[in-house]
């Protein structure tokens, strides 16, 4: 092994300028790496959402030093591309240099945080949000620098699905706190509560109350119940539609989202059977996806697919988070933000439409295939 990285070193190692001539090969296996660093990072932050219904924050918890394994080596790559211009271009490298930058800004305020804030929230604060934001524009670099180097075939279709699916679980992360919310709220109803009594008697302890129900309804589900829908759905929503779009596959947007859904329900047992906590899987985006499909297979002017595409998305979405709370388990929610979910999809939708449909939009993206 050591020899292959000497190797490897010896042959690529050299200062060059972004998007320069990059052997085909070398493009395969740089963007094969960064599927590996975004899964362990993937694999990390599920374990971490679980770990923090269970157990006290730990900076060196294992979700965490598993999560760093997948950011060194994001951070790594980034280096490289930056160093030797191979395998992307000038646009493609400030994204991931600015998506790198952000997160590792991020890392230190949000232990600052913790120490000064103790458990926080777990997946809605400010801090959380600068990691999101700067996996997001990292992401966004590594999926334009996919769709531009990497070799045409069915493999280069895979690789982008899976980039989404990264994309797509990056946007969806905060609302996992109301689904494990919900499921430890239900634990602790029912005699049996998930977290250990150590992190029972810190929520307490953070509001002044002895350990009790108001404690963990406090800890488990502190959110206004119009934020899971309207985010979710929306935000969702859009990810879904540009990745139908630049995958330019049918049924692009159900393979993003079924891929989704699925990662959770294969992430569930698994956690579950190392005694930690469970979650509510949104079951409902598999539909949200389908929706998204079907609204690109019917020809329509831009407000119209709009419109009736955001309308077909809040009602399946409200309705799937509806049946899950009935039959099996789902964040409670507030029904009467289903218009302002409708109206901002739409608009969101609509503004996105005629900004692509620019000519000097449409020459880039012609531009941006041909590359």
């Amino acid at each position: 092994m050591i020899q292959g990285v000497r190797h490897f070193r010896d042959q690529y190692w050299e200062r060059g300028t972004p998007g320069r001539s990059t052997p085909a090969q070398l493009t395969k296996r740089l963007y094969q790496l960064w599927l590996v660093g975004l899964t362990l990072k993937l694999l990390g932050s599920s374990w971490d959402v679980s770990w923090h219904f269970k157990w006290l924050r730990d900076d060196l918890a294992p979700p965490h030093l598993l999560n760093t394994v997948g950011t060194v080596i994001v951070v790594g790559l980034t280096i490289f591309h930056t160093f030797t211009g191979y395998g992307a271009d000038k646009l493609t490298l400030r994204l991931m240099q600015i998506g790198c930058g952000i997160f590792l800004i991020a890392l230190p305020i949000d232990v600052i945080n913790h120490r000064v804030n103790g458990l926080d929230i777990t997946s809605w604060s400010g801090s959380h949000a600068l990691l999101y934001l700067g996996t997001a524009v990292m992401l966004a670099g590594a999926i334009r620098g996919w769709m531009k180097f990497f070799p045409q075939g069915n493999a280069r279709t895979l690789g982008l699905v899976a980039l989404w699916f990264f994309f797509l679980e990056n946007v969806w992360f905060p609302n996992q706190h109301q689904e494990y919310g919900v499921r430890a709220l239900q634990a602790y109803d029912s005699g049996k509560p998930e977290a250990e009594p150590i992190l029972l008697q810190f929520a307490a302890d953070q509001m002044g109350v002895p350990v009790g129900r108001e404690a963990v309804v406090h800890f488990a589900l502190p959110i206004a119940d119009w934020v899971y829908p309207v985010w979710g759905l929306v935000a969702a929503a859009i990810v879904l539609v540009i990745a139908r779009r630049t995958i330019n596959r049918p049924w692009a947007a159900t393979a993003v989202a079924g891929g989704y859904v699925a990662y959770r329900c294969l992430v569930w047992p698994l956690l579950a059977g190392i005694d930690f906590p469970k979650s509510a899987v949104p079951l409902f985006l598999v539909f949200v996806g389908l929706a998204i499909d079907a609204a690109h297979v019917i020809k329509m002017p831009t407000p119209a697919a709009a419109v009736l595409g955001s309308a077909t998305v809040t009602t399946v979405g409200y309705v799937g988070i509806w049946f899950q709370q009935e039959y099996l388990w789902g964040p409670p929610i507030s029904f009467s933000s289903a218009a302002v979910t409708a109206v901002l999809l739409a608009v969101l939708w609509t503004v996105g439409d005629m900004v692509i449909h620019r000519p000097e939009v449409q020459l880039l993206a012609s531009r941006l295939k041909l590359g």
